[in-house]
């Protein structure tokens, strides 16, 4: 042997590595299931589906307000023909599979067990992940359908049902990812998240004999976020595993350290990505990875990254694989999962870890004393609200540096954005195939036992009984979605969550005095306060852009209205109608910009508002944001547009009698 050899110290034992996954769907079934084929081909090891916002919000693709939306941020699930096509060729009793998808999770949960047993894959042996949060809904992503009450008895409903029949299956993945992406700080990330897994185990507990609480407690599982400030975020991590072990055994009894394991998966930040010089997105996303995988005892048991140009619209196969492969180089070639903690006994972790725990704490406890997560809805969505105007006033002052963005603009530009402008554009003839297939599979059913299968669906609602299995009837019969959750309308009602947008101005008005005497100058040449409506048309749920450009309006002396989202362009009209309003904003990030701006520049005209201005914010490709001006839209915005005081300068600008009558 010789001495190089025997200096080699003996190869350690490799942890497992966590699932590879990445969230992918879009246009159809039949183009997501060759996506997801070649995939795991190319060494993904679970799905993550990603589903459009008609199939998220309970509408059939044939829906007035499906219309520019199908395909668009996710694969179109209308029944159980898309359902079999999506997973065709992919063995679901071999597979671990996420589905991201919350209001109508019993819903989809039901069409995917058909589609296995169609296999006939033993259904008991299923594992995956339906992530049937409806709290965080309210809060920050906006799917819901229902109230809060029928909404967490339905949740509960999934829960039982899985932990009888489907024992492998996570019915509840707590969702702090968007939290985040709303605004959330670390601590109330960890709080909000904590406090709605509370109020679901507090839903639990009834349900099942007292010896089985501790196993269903085992099957809640955790999303989460991982920001670019990796330590804190990793602190963060460390922090959930010690207080949901301390829940688990100081709430609830739970005594068996088995039954008390923090389970996570993550997809890392996407709100940090940048349109500007989104090549260095590259860098911010492989930095974020490792805070959720450098310390093994808060290491996430599945990963999934976002692409570097998901700023900019939607990634291609290309983007998603180089994405997979730093998930592979990290697990594979680096001797990561060779070691035990990195992090056990460094002080200025502890110290960091105790300090988020106390912080988490703080907010549980007033989330506590106001009833629960339910009753404190309002107040959670207030608080991020605020929380992300401070973030962002912290970019546009430039406390915090973004790269790029608020420091060293200039850059060559980037040789990845080729001729296809570097995304996937969703063929807009995509939503009218899907909805000559809907109407084909309509008409092939059998239509008695389509009334049967509602019917007794309704009477299982109507009655407080578990919805799961007159689910899965109702899948097997050929039921819709949008028949689904018409039927959870019909019995529970709909439901508009708070905005978190007070009508009162708040205590930021520093470097604001210009503008509000801008704002009071014109409102007395228009001889009325200067009125703003923003608006939120089609399923796009991301509120956050449209609350920040409400709140930043109202601080600079503006009379604003915002009800929130989903409203059809029709709503909007008529609001913008009855209050007389001198400025329309719409917000859409789902892509389907073109023709819901379209429908309602056609209205405005109709209702003779032609010459109000109306101004349009999302992710927005240039030829986009051309063909949008040529239809009258005054002004254009994207995320590089980030300093709210050059749009609220626009907007005073675009309201003022005299610039109008310059022109």
């Amino acid at each position: 042997m010789s001495q190089t050899q025997q200096d080699r110290p003996a190869e350690q034992p490799r942890d497992k590595p966590w699932l590879i996954r990445t969230y992918a769907g879009h246009s159809t079934a039949r183009a997501s299931n060759a996506l997801y084929r070649a995939n795991l081909a190319r060494g993904q090891t679970g799905l993550s589906v990603a589903f459009d916002l008609p199939t998220q919000t309970g509408y059939d693709s044939d829906h007035v307000l499906a219309r520019g939306e199908v395909g668009k941020v996710g694969v179109p699930v209308s029944h159980l023909g898309d359902m079999r096509t999506l997973f065709a060729e992919i063995p679901l009793d071999q597979m671990n599979t996420s589905m991201t998808i919350n209001a109508t999770a019993p819903w989809l949960l039901a069409l995917y067990i058909a589609v296995a047993e169609e296999q006939g894959a033993d259904v008991s042996a299923l594992q995956g992940t339906v992530q049937n949060d409806l709290i965080k809904e309210y809060l920050s992503r906006g799917t819901y359908i229902c109230p809060p009450a029928p909404s967490l008895k339905m949740i509960g409903d999934v829960a039982e049902y899985c932990y009888r029949n489907v024992p492998k299956w996570n019915p509840m993945n707590v969702c702090s990812y968007h939290l985040q992406e709303a605004g959330a700080t670390p601590e109330q990330e960890l709080a909000f998240a904590l406090a709605t897994a509370v109020a679901v185990l507090d839903e639990l507990r009834p349900r099942v004999p007292e010896a089985d609480f501790p196993a269903l407690a085992a099957r809640i599982s955790f999303f989460v976020n991982a920001g670019i400030r990796f330590v804190t975020e990793m602190c963060k991590m460390r922090a959930f595993v010690d207080l949901w072990d301390e829940i688990l055994q100081e709430r609830y009894g739970v005594s068996d350290p088995k039954h008390r394991r923090f389970r996570y998966g993550v997809q890392v930040n996407s709100l940090g990505l940048t349109e500007q010089q989104p090549e260095n997105n590259v860098y911010r996303i492989l930095i974020e990875m490792l805070a959720v995988t450098l310390s093994k005892k808060a290491r996430a048991r599945a990963v999934q990254l976002p692409a570097w140009n998901e700023a900019l619209g939607l990634p291609r196969p290309w983007d998603q694989q180089w994405s997979m492969r730093m998930q592979q180089i990290l697990a594979y070639e680096t001797d990561l999962l060779e070691f035990d903690d990195l992090f056990d006994g460094n002080p200025a972790v502890d110290a960091k870890v105790e300090a988020l725990k106390d912080g988490a704490r703080h907010e549980l406890a007033n989330i506590d004393g106001m009833g629960g997560a339910v009753a404190a809805i309002e107040h959670m969505k207030s608080r991020l609200v605020e929380s992300n105007a401070e973030r962002l006033a912290r970019i546009e002052a430039g406390e915090t540096v973004v790269v790029g963005v608020n420091r060293w603009q200039e850059g060559e530009p980037s040789p990845l954005q080729t001729e296809d402008g570097g995304i996937i554009v969703v063929d807009p003839a995509v939503e009218a195939e899907q909805i000559a297939q809907l109407a084909e599979w309509r008409a092939g059913r059998d239509g008695a036992a389509v009334q049967a299968a509602l019917a007794d669906l309704r009477a299982s609602a109507r009655d407080g009984r578990n919805i799961m299995p007159a689910s899965i009837v109702c899948a097997r019969a050929g039921v819709t979605t949008g028949e689904w959750a018409a039927e959870m309308r019909a019995v529970h009602g709909e439901y508009r969550g708070p905005t978190g947008v007070s009508s009162n101005p708040s205590n930021r008005t520093e470097g604001l005095d210009d503008l509000r005497a801008a704002v009071d100058a014109v409102s007395g040449r228009l001889g009325r306060r200067l009125r703003f409506l923003m608006g939120k048309p089609g399923l796009d749920g991301h509120s956050n852009g449209a609350e920040q450009i409400a709140c930043r309006a109202r601080d600079c002396g503006m009379d604003i209205r915002y009800e929130g989202i989903r409203l059809t362009p029709e709503q909007i009209v008529a609001a913008a109608q009855d209050d007389v309003a001198h400025v329309v904003g719409l917000s859409i990030l789902s892509g389907s910009h073109m023709p819901l701006v379209e429908e309602l520049m056609d209205r405005m005209r109709a209702a003779g508002l032609g010459h109000v201005p109306v101004v349009v914010g999302g992710i927005i490709p240039d030829d986009d944001a051309a063909r949008l001006r040529a239809m009258g839209v005054a002004r254009v915005y994207t995320p590089k547009d980030f300093e709210l005081n050059t749009i609220m300068t626009d907007i005073v600008t675009l309201a003022d009698p005299e610039a109008v009558a310059a022109e």
